[in-house]
């Protein structure tokens, strides 16, 4: 895990890539060459790594799953090895968290994961941002995760949680609850049960993401059915705090986990919260190479 004193480097870095890009800032990364490998499809992540490489002066080699196929035919530890030799840095979108740790002991190279079914610090990072931006720092707040919480989200908040000191409540069926091993393992503050209103009860902020994520497709008509009582609506946000942070880290399929009214009520916020993927995911390029 990111130490607290790093996260905090980060987001710190992030507010100043934010504020200085329409003027210019630091290009850490020029003269340089990164490989995007992703073996999962993407819109914002893709996006957002492309231009802030490019903003930090460097050039992007995007593969994906047709490119490269990473965990399949050419073992990790040798697509490592050759590509550390030719590129100066990786960003890794797929599926097994193993391949990216393998990735980057034989690369040699920076490797950031920009997200594995394991986890997304990427996109909590982003969140952590986005909430201090809106309500300031987010240590002893409340967080609210709904939904799916066995999910890569959820388990990069229950990462964030433990090491920046805020509560993270997860509402979520008994089968769609995190590991006890995982959550022994990060420790912290984190309170796991299926009442929803009583995880978001003076809650500081409501977060949820799709049922069905990539991978999981064969389990949808089960997901929609299990996890139909916990979405994020107008009633669900009376039990928070009056002016409750909502988030989604998109993209939503309004109806099942958030309605469309409470969306499009914070769609400024979560619009900010999908644009804010760039400075912050700048501000991790610079920190991987400093």
């Amino acid at each position: 895990m990111m130490s607290r004193k790093d996260i905090e480097i980060i987001l710190e870095q992030s507010a100043e890539f934010k504020k200085k890009r329409t003027a210019g800032h630091i290009q850490p990364l020029a003269g340089q060459s990164w490989a995007l490998l992703f073996s999962k499809s993407s819109t914002r992540t893709r996006v957002s790594f492309e231009v802030g490489i490019r903003e930090l002066g460097g050039q992007v080699i995007f593969l994906n799953a047709s490119d490269i196929q990473l965990g399949r035919g050419e073992p990790i530890k040798d697509t490592a090895r050759v590509l550390g030799r030719m590129v100066h840095g990786a960003v890794i979108r797929t599926f097994a968290q193993s391949d990216v740790e393998e990735f980057a002991q034989y690369s040699g190279i920076p490797t950031i994961n920009a997200l594995t079914d394991a986890e997304h610090p990427c996109q909590i990072l982003t969140d952590v941002f986005t909430f201090q931006e809106k309500r300031g720092p987010i240590r002893g707040k409340v967080v609210a995760f709904i939904g799916d919480g066995a999910c890569n989200v959820a388990a990069s908040w229950i990462f964030a949680a433990a090491r920046l000191g805020f509560e993270l409540r997860i509402a979520a069926p008994k089968s769609y609850q995190p590991a006890p091993g995982l959550l022994a393992r990060a420790g912290g503050n984190i309170v796991c049960t299926e009442d929803v209103k009583a995880a978001a009860s003076g809650a500081d902020l409501l977060y949820t993401d799709v049922w069905v994520s990539m991978g999981k497709e064969a389990e949808s008509a089960a997901r929609l059915q299990k996890l139909s009582g916990y979405q994020i609506n107008q009633m669900l946000l009376k039990a928070a705090k009056p002016d409750a942070v909502v988030m989604h880290c998109l993209p939503a399929y309004r109806g099942n986990e958030i309605d469309e009214t409470t969306f499009e009520a914070h769609a400024g916020t979560i619009f900010d919260q999908a644009e804010n993927r760039l400075h912050v995911q700048k501000a991790i390029l610079n920190w991987a190479v400093g």
